[in-house]
């Protein structure tokens, strides 16, 4: 009888953690899957508005196809690696709400998350040249 109850509680225990590993698990998926729908159709100019549907899905080749091929990026001022640093950010970093758009709808500030750095308020600034690609994206902490 005491090896019956000890497999029952054993079985329980088991049940339970499988049970919880699997809400956990689901819940992230969930919640990248939501943010990811953010409506982008208050962006006014149609080649940031590509940029920014690129950068929700992680679509690395529509994000590159838009820029030049020596784009710059700054980011708090600092410059980096263009083609590196978007390597790694596309599918971990995106908006969650655009709070306000300047400059002819080259200057988005929002709320943003990074599945590295958190959620915190921040500027993305397009320079598009007389081609139509992005050849500048100054990013960066906005504190609006």
């Amino acid at each position: 009888m005491k090896a019956l109850n000890h497999y029952l509680v054993y079985a329980s225990l088991i049940s339970l953690s499988l049970s919880a590993q699997a809400q956990t698990t689901k819940t992230p998926v969930k919640t990248i899957k939501n943010t990811n729908a953010m409506n982008t159709d208050q962006l006014t100019n149609p080649i940031v508005k590509k940029a920014i549907d690129a950068l929700q899905t992680g679509d690395k080749n529509a994000w590159f196809a838009l820029f030049t091929a020596d784009a710059e990026l700054f980011d708090d001022g600092h410059k980096m690696n263009f083609k590196s640093f978007f390597d790694k950010a596309l599918g971990h970093e995106r908006f969650t709400a655009i709070d306000k758009i300047e400059n002819n709808g080259l200057d988005l500030y929002g709320r943003f998350h990074s599945d590295q750095w958190g959620d915190f308020k921040t500027y993305f600034r397009f320079i598009i040249n007389p081609g139509g690609k992005i050849s500048r994206l100054d990013i960066g902490q906005a504190s609006y």
